[in-house]
């Protein structure tokens, strides 16, 4: 007759947090820092259709690494929390920081009494009236939340991007500035040096001074023309919008 197995929980849950970065380090990263008129959000994302970045709420937004299926849930059901709240009470009472503790005590729950952790590291950014109400907060796959000041990097090679973004960043940068320190924070992950073109990025922004929903996607000629500018190019521009932008609707 054979033994039961016995792992020591203090094993169970070393494993399981390392089954879960290594599936988020095969994914690119994201970044969420702040810039003269908002929050700035930028993703290495080839693709069109499966965002990383997307609208929350009216003045909150959501950034995420790792596996999609189960991050877009997460997506979801914060969508679903904020129509609710704000249907039920005032658009105002919505705040990012309730949505970051319900993906917090989400995913803890997840991680201690599930055998698979999700794959996931999500950002909540919330943006204010002046740039001491901007919130950004960093949710881990095992419900761990910090509350970030200024920007923040998650994904696999989180720390060579964020020690990068943390030489640029500049809290009162253009967007153009912003986007260029983004992306050459995104550029040098895994410890290599890229270029990143308009093809492979995400970015959307938390707009300060765009009437009630913040949010609008940064994609087009727009997008080009802010990655030459920042890169010293001819193009101008800051964040107002023209050609090549749009304003998501999230279901």
């Amino acid at each position: 007759m054979s033994m039961p197995f016995y792992v020591a929980p203090e094993q169970q849950m070393k494993d399981k947090a390392d089954f879960a970065r290594k599936g988020i380090a095969r994914g690119r990263s994201a970044v969420v820092l702040q810039y003269e008129g908002g929050i700035l959000l930028v993703a290495d994302n080839v693709s069109r259709t499966l965002h990383k970045i997307s609208e929350l709420y009216d003045r909150i937004a959501f950034a995420a690494v790792g596996r999609y299926p189960e991050f877009e849930n997460l997506r979801l059901m914060g969508v679903r929390f904020a129509d609710v709240r704000g249907y039920q009470y005032d658009r105002r009472d919505v705040s990012g920081r309730q949505l970051a503790n319900i993906y917090a005590q989400t995913l803890g729950t997840v991680f201690s009494e599930s055998l698979k952790p999700w794959e996931v590291e999500i950002v909540v950014a919330e943006v204010g009236d002046t740039a001491d109400g901007d919130e950004i907060y960093r949710i881990t796959f095992d419900g761990s939340i910090v509350d970030e000041q200024g920007f923040v990097a998650v994904g696999g090679s989180s720390e060579h991007v964020s020690q990068a973004l943390k030489d640029r960043f500049a809290a009162d940068a253009s967007l153009a500035a912003a986007l260029n320190a983004a992306t050459h924070a995104l550029a040098r992950e895994n410890g290599e040096e890229r270029e990143l073109e308009a093809a492979n990025l995400e970015v959307a922004v938390l707009e300060r001074s765009r009437a009630h929903r913040k949010f609008r996607r940064i994609q087009g000629p727009r997008l080009v023309s802010l990655l030459e500018e920042g890169r010293g190019g001819t193009a101008s521009g800051t964040g107002t919008a023209d050609g090549g932008t749009t304003t998501e609707d999230d279901a």
